[in-house]
């Protein structure tokens, strides 16, 4: 689970990078397609952390107020992606700030809380949390 949580990041910054160079050569409507295609990725992406890792991860207290900023980081990209005017001068550069926020987000992820989980879930929070996974990806499920 933590590998395919991992390639979704990878799926995201890619497009996330595609983006920037779609709007340095001033392809407005690629960059629109591309996030887009972000945000497609980043909801069932997100479905699957909040309803599973993180909801089990939540229960420690040592994680909680990690987990509930990771959160909320996800509730501000989430609603500032399908606002952007990408047009707009002001609203590039908040998508551009955005992108490197994320690339930090993702690294609290990753470098943080993915390798805290390997040692503090047990058998049945694993369960949980792949279950949990395959409900937000069903299409993956499916295969």
């Amino acid at each position: 689970m933590i590998k395919e949580f991992i390639a979704e990041h990878e799926r995201v910054t890619d497009a996330a990078g595609d983006t920037v160079r779609a709007l340095g050569r001033g392809d407005t409507s690629a960059a629109r397609e591309l996030v887009d295609v972000m945000s497609r990725e980043l909801a069932t992406h997100w479905q699957g952390e909040e309803d599973g890792l993180f909801a089990v991860m939540r229960d420690d207290p040592e994680y909680t107020d990690y987990i509930d900023a990771l959160v909320a980081e996800h509730r501000e990209l989430a609603a500032l992606l399908p606002a952007l005017d990408l047009a707009d001068p002001t609203d590039v550069h908040r998508f551009r700030t955005a992108a490197d926020e994320l690339h930090r987000h993702i690294a609290k992820e990753e470098d943080g809380l993915f390798p805290a989980s390997l040692t503090a879930l047990s058998g049945d929070e694993w369960d949980a949390s792949m279950a949990a996974w395959r409900a937000a990806h069903p299409r993956e499920d499916q295969g």
